[in-house]
């Protein structure tokens, strides 16, 4: 039996897992949260599929998301960073990473938990949309608009509006499966 899913998910196996298994699911780790806000950054002008293919990359490339190391990555580890075919090899995605590194340390450091700090755009509780189909689901939304414009605040880069919804979709702050689509229900 096929499963119906939301329309953005192709046939790909790999992104048919990601759309079962994490998509849309409520994240709070504060490491995992920091992952998915680099690959939503890492996205900016590709789509999801490629920054998926490079994830287990990204991950080898960049100590696997610790923020204590990633922020003090040197000239040297950038200039390997850009020669490493796993990942995205745009320099400005690349620092973009380490000064969000600082930036997310900040934060943990003045708010105990990055979860927290984060989930406060959304009142602590996933937002549940019901749209009947992809064309109705927003790019952005005023919990996204606030969300960038507080990290922009903060010291982020790469995090505009549109950034940040696709990243609260990921971290299951915000539950978009459409209608027909089977994990619909799971809301």
């Amino acid at each position: 039996m096929n499963k119906q899913r939301c329309e953005w998910c192709t046939s790909d196996p790999l992104y048919q897992h990601y759309h079962d298994h994490e998509w849309g699911r409520p994240v709070h780790d504060d490491r995992m949260l920091f992952e998915l806000l680099i690959l939503e950054g890492a996205q900016a002008g590709l789509n999801w599929l490629t920054v998926l293919k490079k994830r287990e990359g990204y991950r080898a490339a960049f100590d696997n998301f610790n923020a204590e190391k990633i922020a003090r990555y040197d000239q040297e580890k950038i200039e390997t960073l850009l020669t490493d075919s796993n990942i995205i090899r745009n320099r400005m995605k690349i620092l973009s990473t380490i000064n969000n590194a600082r930036a997310f340390l900040a934060i943990v450091d003045e708010f105990c938990s990055f979860n927290d700090f984060m989930w406060q755009f959304v009142n602590y509780e996933p937002l549940l949309n019901h749209w009947s189909t992809q064309a109705e689901v927003p790019a952005v939304s005023q919990e996204s608009e606030a969300m960038s414009k507080t990290l922009k605040k903060k010291g982020f880069s790469f995090i505009g509006p549109t950034i940040c919804y696709a990243y609260m979709q990921s971290s299951g702050m915000i539950n978009d499966h459409t209608k027909h689509c089977f994990l619909y229900h799971d809301n």
